[in-house]
Formats: C-alpha cells, sequence, structure tokens
C-alpha cells in the first residue's frame, strides 16, 4: 500500500515497541517517518515544552511539513491507589497525558495545512477495564481516552482526524521488564496469556496496523473512535482455558 505517499509523520517513543512498530509500518506505507525519543533519532523529551517544541519544528524545518502524529510515548506504573507517591503520579501523568498536550500542541499549527491530518494518541485497555495493581496507570489512561474525544470534538472543524487505539497486554519491552521482575516469569507470562481469549499476547505490529488505518487518509471518515487491539479481552467471554 502507498496511502501514506507524500506525508511526513511524528512518532513520540517511537525507538522501540509499538512505536517502532508503528514507524516500520507507516514508512512501508510511504510516509517519511520522524521517530521522537529521548535518545532521538529527533531527540525529544515529551516532559520538557522546549524539547517538544524544538523536535515539531527540526520535523517541519527538514521536511517542510507535518500530517500525522501519533503520541505513542508513555511510562507504566505497578500498584494499588495506597502504593504510589505524589511524585509517581505526576511523573506518570507527566509523560503519558501532559506529555501528549504538549506535542499535540506544537504540532497542530502545522496539522492545520495539511491536506489529510491525523493524531493517534495510544491509550490501554485499562481505560475500559480494572485490572488490579495498575491504579495510577488506569487514571493515566483513562485520562488519554477522554482526552482524544475531546481533541476530536475540538478540531474537526480544522480537519484533524483524533483518534486512539486501546491495545490489550502487548509483548512490548515494558512487558517484558514486568514478567522478568515476577518470581516465575514463566508462570506470570502464562497468567497473562491465559487472561486473553485469543491465547496469546498482542503483538506491537498488530498494534501498529491498527494506528496505520487511525492514521491513514483512507480513514477519513473515522475521527473520536477509541478503537481496541485487546485480543479479545473487553468484548470476548470464553470458558477458561484447560491448564497445562
Amino acid at each position: 500500500m502507498s496511502d501514506f505517499t507524500g506525508l511526513v509523520a511524528a512518532i513520540t517513543g517511537g525507538a522501540s515497541g509499538i512505536g517502532a512498530a508503528t514507524a516500520a509500518a507507516l514508512a512501508a506505507r510511504g510516509a517519511t517517518v520522524a521517530v521522537l525519543d529521548l535518545a532521538g533519532p529527533v531527540a525529544c523529551d515529551v516532559r520538557d515544552p522546549a524539547s517538544v517544541d524544538a523536535a515539531v519544528a527540526a520535523v517541519v524545518a527538514a521536511n517542510g511539513r507535518l500530517d500525522i502524529l501519533i503520541n505513542n510515548a508513555g511510562i507504566g506504573a505497578v500498584g494499588d491507589v495506597t502504593a504510589n507517591s505524589d511524585e509517581e503520579w505526576r511523573a506518570v501523568f507527566e509523560v503519558n497525558v501532559f506529555g501528549i498536550a504538549r506535542v499535540s500542541r506544537a504540532a497542530i499549527p502545522h496539522l492545520r495545512r495539511s491536506p489529510g491530518a491525523a493524531i493517534v494518541n495510544t491509550c490501554s485497555i485499562v481505560a475500559q477495564i480494572g485490572l488490579p495493581q495498575r491504579a495510577l496507570y488506569s487514571a493515566s489512561k483513562g485520562a488519554v481516552a477522554a482526552l482524544t474525544l475531546a481533541m476530536a470534538a475540538d478540531h474537526v472543524g480544522d480537519r484533524i482526524r483524533v483518534n486512539a487505539v486501546i491495545p490489550g497486554t502487548a509483548d512490548t519491552p515494558w512487558v517484558g521488564r514486568l514478567l522478568d521482575a515476577a518470581d516465575d516469569p514463566a508462570a506470570a507470562r502464562a497468567a497473562l496469556e491465559a487472561r486473553q481469549p485469543i491465547g496469546r499476547l498482542v503483538t506491537a505490529d498488530e498494534v501498529a496496523h491498527a494506528i496505520a488505518y487511525l492514521a491513514s487518509p483512507l480513514s477519513s471518515s473515522t475521527t473520536g473512535t477509541l478503537l481496541p487491539v485487546d485480543g479479545g479481552v473487553v468484548g470476548v467471554r470464553t470458558p477458561p482455558r484447560p491448564a497445562g
């Protein structure tokens, strides 16, 4: 497919996991892709307004335009509502929520000039269902879901489509680190896989494919959509899987 030919996309948190898979997917379909991450290729710390403004300006200066923004940068947190300090709450919201606001604020003036403008935010199923030991992370991703819908309403008149992808438990470096820290990593992975009706974790490439759908000019009537890629966790109920 070549639906992104001539378009410039910026992806925060694009150096690994879902971000890297999305960069590859968009490039394969013709986009010019700028990867924004702490260590580059385009250096960007979404916690720092000056860094964000400089990164977006650098993308536009190098390419003459910006058409697509993928707000993918994010960090996790573990624990119930009593577990995380005020500092941890601020740190997670700085990246997961305020970061989206900062990068979008810098990008929107350029997106307004694009004939195919789109923003896609990376959300999570924890915005839709209660999972144990994810209070802070869930609160941040619930905010992302609400922010996505508000942005879609605010900018439909600018012809900027705003959507979000809602991954289930994905086989990414962050999940890998959580599993490695478990007392029994193999058992922890098996438990996560058993929670998925499809019987396995979601892949980064599958999430990237959904992001590409939402960002594509072929989806020009899709805005204000929260698209699950969750292996059926939210909508499908299956009998318990046999052990072993």
